[in-house]
């Protein structure tokens, strides 16, 4: 999967793609810029890469071959152009060259869900739980820490990362984090679209651990996830605004 391109030399670029075996792997394209690679190589085509290189650390060169290309749809929306920077912002925080299978098939689905304004957002915010999962900061919403319960899950330990059902939580209700209900089990009816409190509820969520890991690591994350927000935010209220 295609996730970025830079310019190297005068005809060459670098290819940073997203594999489902190695991971985040960048690698030399030869002739990347001319008519018959530039538009293959964009941003959420999948790709098929053959690497080469003399040694295993050297930046090597990739051999392409198109497979999906998706690009020229994703690219007609403010949301699929948010989407593509946030999630490559997202991967790059991950050590590259280390294969994380459930990301690579998580990003796929993302990519092919963006045009569904009620699944891009829930599909979004479960990719930063994987990717806060493979950080090493994997939130647990299968019971309360408190009293073990999988019933009326509603909150969020902030220091803990799992999950507090309503009544242990209501008295602490102001240093607990919201748990909005999609991100829960069976709490989503089939059919029902989700409302812009539980998207904002949801980001806020993994905001919250992901911009903890950003401060303790001293980095920003570019702004990629306000214009997400603002994307969504202009979708919903065009196809939803029931739900405002």
């Amino acid at each position: 999967m295609v996730l970025t391109t830079r310019k190297h030399g005068e005809n060459d670029v670098i290819l940073e793609a997203m594999t489902l075996d190695h991971g985040r792997h960048l690698g030399l394209v030869r002739g990347g810029r001319s008519r018959r690679h530039r538009p293959v190589l964009q941003p959420g085509n999948e790709l098929t890469l053959t690497w080469k290189a003399r040694l295993s650390d050297h930046l090597g060169q990739f051999h392409i071959e198109p497979e999906t290309l998706r690009a020229g749809d994703l690219m007609t929306s403010s949301l699929g152009l948010a989407a593509l920077q946030h999630l490559a912002f997202l991967l790059r925080l991950l050590p590259e060259r280390h294969a994380y299978p459930r990301l690579f098939n998580a990003l796929t689905v993302v990519l092919d869900h963006l045009e569904a304004s009620d699944a891009a957002a829930a599909l979004l915010v479960r990719f930063e739980l994987e990717v806060l999962r493979d950080l090493g900061i994997g939130l647990d919403l299968s019971s309360c820490a408190a009293t073990g319960s999988n019933e009326d899950l509603a909150y969020v330990s902030p220091k803990s990362a799992r999950a507090v059902c309503r009544e242990a939580g209501t008295p602490y209700h102001d240093r607990l984090l919201p748990l909005p209900g999609f991100l829960l089990e069976g709490q989503r009816q089939a059919g029902s679209e989700l409302t812009w409190a539980d998207v904002t509820q949801g980001f806020d969520l993994t905001s919250f651990f992901l911009n903890r890991y950003l401060q303790e690591h001293g980095t920003r994350d570019g702004g990629t996830r306000s214009q997400v927000l603002s994307a969504l935010e202009k979708r919903y209220r065009t196809e939803f605004p029931w739900n405002f």
